[in-house]
C-alpha cells in the first residue's frame, strides 16, 4: 500500500496553512525550480512561514522514509482535483529519490512532522515522470499544480507499516460499530417497504437479509465453496433498476459467475444464494451494512442503500 501512486489519492491540507501576522507570507523557489511556502507552528501554536529553505536544511524527510500526511492539489483554475479528507484518513507516501528538479518528491524532502506546505509543482512534468501517465484533459499543458500538504508523521518504513495495521485495525472495528446500528435502521425500513408491497413469504436470514424463494428449483442446494452461476436484476427499494445481468454489454447478458462463500460478493448474497437450488428464483433484499454499507458508489447508489435483487440461480457446480 506505500506506492508513489498514493501521490493520486484524493487529499487536502484544510485550514491548516494559517500566518503570523509578524512574518511576510510569500512564496520561495528552490534553485532545481520548486516554488514553495512552508509553515511551521510557533510557540502560541499558530503557522507561520518559516521563510527560506537553506538547501544545507537536513530537517525534512529522508529518501526510504514515509510521510504521513492530508494533501490536496489544485489545477491553475484552483478547482480541487484531489482530497484526502473525504477518505477520513490521511495518506501515506514513500519518500522517493527525485524523479526530476522541483519534484513532488523534493517538496516532501523539505517537510518535517508537523510542518505545512505548499508548493508549485509543474504539471507537465508530474505526470509524465512521476505519475508515468499522460497529462489529463482538465489540466492545461505547460501549467502548474498546487499542492497543500500536512505532515503528520515522518518514518521509517517499518514503523509506518505498523501504523498503517493498527489504523487499518481500528477502522474495522469502527466500522463494525456503525454496521450494528445501521442493520437496525435498515430492518425497520425493510419491514416497512415488505407490508407496503404486499410480500408475502418473506423469510429472514441470521444476519438479517430478508429472501422470497418465487420459484423453487430442482437441483443441487448451493453450499459455500461452490461456483454459482446467477442472473440479477438489482433496484433500489423506490423501483428504480440499478444494473442488470442479462443486459450488461460487458458480459453478453451472461449470468454472473462466482465462487459462493469466498467473499467475491457482498455478504449478502455470500449467505442468501446457499438459501437458494440450482433453477431458484428468489427475491433478495439485503441491508446496507451486508451490501456496500457507508460506501457511496454514485447518485443510484448513496451511502447506507439498502438493495433489491430479483435472482436466477442457473447453475451450481458443486466442488
Amino acid at each position: 500500500m506505500l506506492s508513489k501512486t498514493k501521490f493520486l489519492l484524493p487529499v487536502i491540507a484544510g485550514a491548516l496553512l494559517m500566518q503570523s501576522c509578524n512574518k511576510k507570507d510569500e512564496f520561495y523557489t528552490t534553485a532545481d525550480g520548486l516554488t514553495y511556502k512552508i509553515y511551521e507552528q510557533n510557540d502560541k501554536g499558530e503557522y507561520e512561514n518559516k521563510g527560506e529553505v537553506s538547501p544545507g536544511d537536513s530537517l525534512g524527510a529522508k529518501v526510504g522514509q514515509v510521510v504521513t500526511m492530508q494533501m490536496s492539489y489544485t489545477n491553475a483554475a484552483d478547482s480541487v482535483l484531489f482530497d484526502s479528507r473525504t477518505q477520513n484518513q490521511p495518506i501515506m507516501i514513500p519518500v522517493m529519490e527525485p524523479t526530476f528538479k522541483g519534484s513532488l518528491e523534493h517538496a516532501l524532502m523539505m517537510l518535517s512532522a508537523g510542518d505545512s506546505g505548499v508548493f508549485k509543482i509543474n504539471a507537465d512534468s508530474l505526470f509524465a515522470k512521476t505519475f508515468n501517465q499522460p497529462l489529463p484533459p482538465f489540466i492545461k499543458a505547460g501549467s502548474q499544480l498546487t499542492f497543500f500538504i500536512k505532515a503528520e508523521k515522518v518514518q521509517s518504513r517499518e514503523d509506518a507499516i505498523a501504523d498503517q495495521q493498527k489504523m487499518f485495525e481500528e477502522q474495522m472495528k469502527e466500522a463494525a460499530v456503525r454496521a450494528e446500528k445501521q442493520i437496525k435502521v435498515d430492518d425497520q425500513k425493510i419491514q416497512e417497504y415488505i407490508k407496503t408491497q404486499n410480500m408475502a413469504n418473506m423469510q429472514k436470514t441470521e444476519s438479517g437479509v430478508y429472501y422470497n424463494v418465487t420459484t423453487p428449483g430442482k437441483g443441487p442446494q448451493a453450499a459455500a465453496g461452490d461456483q454459482v452461476s446467477v442472473h440479477y436484476k438489482l433496484s433500489s427499494l423506490d423501483g428504480k433498476e440499478i444494473e442488470s445481468s442479462r443486459n450488461n454489454p460487458m458480459s453478453g447478458g451472461e449470468p454472473f459467475t462466482f465462487t459462493l462463500g469466498q467473499g467475491q460478493v457482498i455478504r449478502g448474497w455470500d449467505e442468501a444464494i446457499q438459501k437458494l437450488n440450482e433453477g431458484s428464483k428468489a427475491t433478495l433484499i439485503v441491508p446496507s451494512p451486508l451490501a456496500y454499507g457507508d460506501q457511496d458508489r454514485g447518485p443510484d447508489m448513496p451511502a447506507n442503500s439498502i438493495l433489491r435483487f430479483d435472482v436466477e440461480l442457473v447453475k451450481v457446480n458443486k466442488q
